[in-house]
């Protein structure tokens, strides 16, 4: 259940990451999905080590928006350099 649980998390955090991203972004689901698994595992570790309590009966609400923030700039990233790889140049 915890591969499942984490897909699942990591396709809605990579989700909320891709709206707070302006413009459309040309990336598939799998990877938008990696970044949100990525983005909620590493936002775990980062409010962990800030001392921000992560293990409560409800919805962290700062462990959240860390994990989105950090899935928004993965999504920036991934659209911007494959964005860039469409280009051609003479």
């Amino acid at each position: 259940m915890g591969i499942i649980t984490a897909l699942i998390v990591g396709l809605i955090i990579g989700a909320l990451g891709r709206l707070v991203v302006p413009g459309k972004q040309n990336i598939p689901i799998w990877l938008t999905m990696l970044i949100g698994v990525g983005a909620a595992l590493l936002g775990t570790v980062i409010a962990r080590a800030a001392g921000i309590a992560t293990e409560t009966a409800g919805v962290d609400w700062t462990e959240l928006l860390i994990q989105v923030v950090l899935a928004a700039i993965g999504v920036a990233l991934v659209a911007g350099v494959s964005g860039r790889r469409g280009v051609s140049r003479y």
